[in-house]
């Protein structure tokens, strides 16, 4: 089933995720419905505060980008409670990107280019890698949901202020989507 994604504004977003243990009820059926979610809006990736889910997993399918990056073809991972370490060593990488969380806003933001990520997949089988380049941003990206941050928070405050009426439009409901996503109604008093 596509979910609605949770858009700017929404206090979800913003908050840190618990883990989950093997009995988090519904797990594979919710993998399920991210993956739907994801390709449904053409995403690359996908957390689950995005779904509504205060948890720590993500769904990322970047076989789509095969073209320009070979090593991503066939690349598709379900993280649970991962772990990222990002190796300040590395080169930093500035590219745009984009969020289904915050649609029609594109800017660079710069990256380390190597992390090490720990993680469990939906078999509960545990992974410990070192992730570079593209991929290694998608983690990061996704990641940041996890700890509450969202891309733009890696802009400058310039870039921000110009992006204003466009955030402001998102979290106030102003904005059309071509998917169905859920706004943070303020009550009034």
């Amino acid at each position: 089933m596509v979910l609605p994604v949770y858009v700017y504004g929404h206090p979800l977003l913003r908050k840190v995720s618990e883990e989950i243990d093997q009995n988090y009820e519904g797990l594979n059926e919710l993998i399920q419905n991210m993956k739907e979610t994801m390709h449904a809006t053409d995403g690359i990736g996908i957390a689950a505060p995005q779904v509504g889910k205060s948890i720590r997993l993500i769904y990322i399918d970047v076989d789509v980008l095969a073209e320009k990056f070979p090593e991503l073809k066939d690349k598709r991972m379900v993280l649970i409670n991962p772990v990222l370490t990002v190796d300040e060593t590395s080169p930093t990488v500035t590219r745009e990107e984009g969020c289904l969380s915050v649609p029609d806003v594109h800017e660079n933001v710069t990256r380390h280019s190597r992390i090490h990520l720990n993680w469990f997949d939906e078999n509960w089988q545990e992974h410990d890698e070192d992730i570079e380049g593209y991929l290694a941003r998608v983690v990061q990206h996704e990641y940041d949901h996890l700890e509450g941050k969202l891309f733009i928070d890696h802009i400058s405050p310039i870039r921000k202020q110009l992006n204003r009426r466009k955030l402001n439009n998102i979290a106030t409901g102003k904005t059309q989507f071509d998917y169905r996503t859920v706004v943070y109604k303020q009550s009034k008093r």
